[in-house]
């Protein structure tokens, strides 16, 4: 299929935004203000406070001040007014599409969903301005590059979904991790959860209370000090390779916070979404929703992430030997 690409005309400010909230206990007896500014750090108290004065903090659809009472039940709204956005990507490639699915390759630096500032810079917003009726299936890291499967109708988002639960949606990632591996194969099952960050209070690593994982991972090409590998996920816990194949002793090259042995680097102020880090989403096999026949799609990875003439042919001979 002929590749094809959409992109947004530039504009300064972005589009406004409502945030809805129904309050639960956790509001009961307390003001606006206090329970915005503490439940929302993001935002100082004088930055709410001005907020509210201005009207774009509505209770019940109905503006509020700031010693207003919170009851549980009623519905809080924060009617963001238009800003700049941070810089960029705005623009994707088309894979594959057709009446039900869409295929898209994301670049690295444009969020696939809404949130940290992003709202019209995100590849929902940009899938949506080419195609009304898609929406992203799965997410991928800012700065991680690659294929996202996109269902078209409520049919095909079922169908699909239902696959990713019972983990029989095949998942192949490009990385370029740090070090010389002993071995051209890995297996790694080290548990993911929460463990603590002093930014974010927690964020996924590895540790041993965590979920079970499982990632297969493939040496494709040797270099001076690091190595490029295909990385098969039967799991989905969040940043699964990166926290993987550091647990294995290969941190992600350029990776600013995950460090050898899965977990953060001792006092880091690094956070999930900052760059340096290369991976790719390469390829997706699936069954499609409608006609049941096996799909895959594939996405060519950025030129770092691609393997030199001779590993391209070593893996050729490889594959072949096993057949």
């Amino acid at each position: 299929m002929t590749r094809t690409s959409t992109q947004l005309s530039g504009t300064l400010l972005n589009d406004c935004c409502e945030y809805r909230e129904l309050l639960g206990p956790d509001a009961d007896g307390r003001t606006v203000l206090a329970y915005l500014s503490q439940r929302y750090c993001h935002s100082t108290v004088a930055e709410w406070e001005e907020r509210i004065a201005s009207g774009h903090v509505l209770i019940d659809s109905l503006p509020t001040h700031t010693e207003s009472i919170l009851q549980r039940g009623r519905e809080l709204v924060w009617q963001r007014p238009p800003w700049i956005e941070p810089e960029a990507p705005t623009s994707f490639s088309v894979l594959y599409e057709d009446e039900d699915l869409l295929a898209v390759a994301k670049p690295a630096g444009l969020p696939t969903l809404p949130g940290a500032n992003f709202l019209n810079k995100t590849l929902l917003y940009l899938v949506r301005a080419y195609a009304p009726d898609a929406a992203p299936l799965h997410r991928l890291g800012r700065w991680t590059s690659g294929l996202v499967l996109c269902a078209r109708n409520h049919h095909s988002r079922t169908g699909l979904m239902q696959q990713w639960s019972a983990n029989k949606v095949k998942k192949r990632y490009r990385a370029l991790a740090c070090g010389l591996p002993e071995r051209d194969e890995m297996t790694i099952s080290t548990p993911i959860g929460p463990v603590p960050h002093a930014l974010l209070g927690s964020l996924h690593a590895a540790t041993p209370k965590g979920k079970p994982s499982l990632s297969q991972v493939t040496v494709l090409e040797r270099r001076t000090d690091s190595f490029l590998c295909d990385v098969r996920i039967a799991t989905g816990r969040p940043h699964q390779i990166r926290i993987h194949l550091a647990a294995a002793g290969h941190p992600l090259a350029g990776d600013p916070l995950y460090v050898a042995g899965g977990v953060p680097a001792p006092d880091t102020r690094a956070l999930p979404g900052d760059p340096g880090y290369h991976l790719h989403s390469a390829e997706l096999g699936f069954r499609h929703p409608r006609t049941g026949r096996e799909v895959a799609i594939e996405c060519e990875p950025p030129p770092l992430l691609r393997l030199s003439t001779d590993s391209c042919r070593s893996l050729s001979l490889r594959r072949q030997g096993q057949e």
